[in-house]
């Protein structure tokens, strides 16, 4: 499985770390931090014989993806073992998760989960996977008392292996602001 995934600006990146330390601290769950899970949003997970397939048409999005504002104003799970830091949808999110979308459909031998397709996408940031019931509680507490609504700003685009993360390719947006 391979991901194309939404990076963020540094301050962006150092709050979402320190949820994720936290939570990986205070639970015991350190399957994100063990794996090198960097804070990102997942905008397509699709399966593919390699990475070198997508990279040709990961690469033809540069210039044409901008960087764009996300504001981050909840937190959720997906039961029983994921917890996520959720943006706003909203129509920069909407584009590019068209843009890259359209960009992979139509490779011979890759599937976009159907998770993953416009309209049908649930935008998170994970926090913690693989939690226990007693550590999805601890986490809740944890981000109950730590998480206030804030805005981040895409910055990047990249293709990634999973399990461990491995970054394969990585595009820095235009600078023009959506």
């Amino acid at each position: 499985m391979y991901l194309i995934s939404a990076y963020f600006d540094e301050h962006t990146n150092r709050r979402i770390n320190r949820y994720m330390n936290r939570i990986a601290e205070q639970t015991g769950n350190t399957f994100m931090t063990e794996n090198n899970v960097p804070p990102h949003l997942t905008i397509s997970s699709v399966e593919a014989r390699s990475g070198e397939l997508l990279i040709p048409h990961i690469e033809q999005l540069e210039g044409e993806l901008v960087q764009g504002k996300v504001e981050f104003v909840s937190v959720g799970m997906f039961f029983p073992y994921v917890m996520y830091l959720s943006p706003v949808l909203n129509e920069y999110l909407q584009g590019i998760s068209k843009q890259v979308y359209d960009a992979v459909n139509d490779i011979p031998e890759v599937k976009v989960s159907r998770f993953y397709q416009p309209m049908q996408w649930l935008p998170h940031i994970t926090l913690g996977k693989k939690l226990s019931k007693e550590q999805m509680q601890i986490a809740f507490g944890i981000m109950q008392d730590g998480f206030a609504p804030f805005e981040g700003i895409v910055t990047s685009v990249g293709l990634a292996k999973t399990n461990p993360h491995e970054d394969i390719l990585k595009i820095k947006l235009d600078g023009k602001f959506v």
